[in-house]
């Protein structure tokens, strides 16, 4: 049986995904508040870029992948406006109903679908705009999903990958030990959940830096392919397009 990594550890590819469930359930309570508290609020910026660069338009059908608690969803939802679909999905029950009932808070009652990004529920053509945000390092297999957000955009749409990267090297000691003390501890105290957190610092380091995700995308037929970097390399947002 072929392995994949879980944080530092490598683990069977058919128990990787059982073991992130189980850490964003852990964490769905408070996922929005640790959000804003171990990223000091910059998560709300770089977030506002992505939807910035996907341009959604009226009338466009979207798909926001891994949405979680649906800050992006929400946006693309007012740019798409009530002749548009804006679709969430989220392999994972707890932060897929958590997305949904924030946005029916907000009157807006969106599709909502559990499902493997591996392995998409819709069409081929269908989507104007895939995005996924903080979820592809989560995914057994990141090739396989890229494929299948492409396969779902029609020509000419465009896949935006927002996702932690490589911090700009002078700084690489510093945030080191912010994710591997702070962040625990806040995991810990916050959101009472210590270990998903120090996942979370060891599956950034395991994620493709820029350059390599950037090829990933290309391999998975993107074209145009560009990458923009947040906050020193802390985050990156890829884009490119199915032409």
């Amino acid at each position: 049986m072929s392995q994949t990594d879980f944080g530092f550890e490598r683990v069977d590819d058919a128990e990787k995904a059982g073991r992130v469930a189980s850490v964003f359930s852990s964490v769905a309570a408070r996922y929005d508040l640790m959000n804003d508290l171990m990223s000091g609020g910059l998560h709300r910026l770089w977030k506002a870029f992505t939807v910035t660069l996907a341009g959604v338009r009226e009338g466009e059908r979207v798909l926001d992948v891994a949405t979680g608690s649906g800050d992006l969803a929400l946006e693309f939802a007012r740019s798409a406006g009530t002749s548009g679909e804006v679709w969430l999905s989220d392999i994972n029950r707890a932060m897929l109903e958590r997305g949904r009932d924030r946005l029916l808070d907000r009157g807006l009652t969106l599709p909502a679908v559990q499902c493997d990004a591996q392995a998409l529920p819709f069409p081929s053509d269908y989507f104007d705009c895939v995005s996924v945000a903080f979820g592809l390092r989560n995914m057994t297999d990141k090739d396989a999903a890229l494929a299948e957000m492409r396969r779902v955009l029609k020509p000419a749409g465009r896949l935006l990958v927002l996702e932690f990267s490589r911090v700009w090297a002078p700084l690489s000691k510093v945030y080191d030990w912010y994710s591997f003390t702070v962040l625990p501890w806040l995991g810990g105290k916050v959101a009472g959940d210590k270990v998903a957190y120090r996942y979370l610092a060891e599956s950034i380091r395991m994620h493709p830096d820029q350059e390599s995700l950037k090829g990933m995308l290309e391999r998975a037929g993107l074209q145009r392919v560009e990458y923009f970097n947040l906050s020193a390399g802390v985050v990156a947002l890829h884009r490119g397009y199915k032409l």
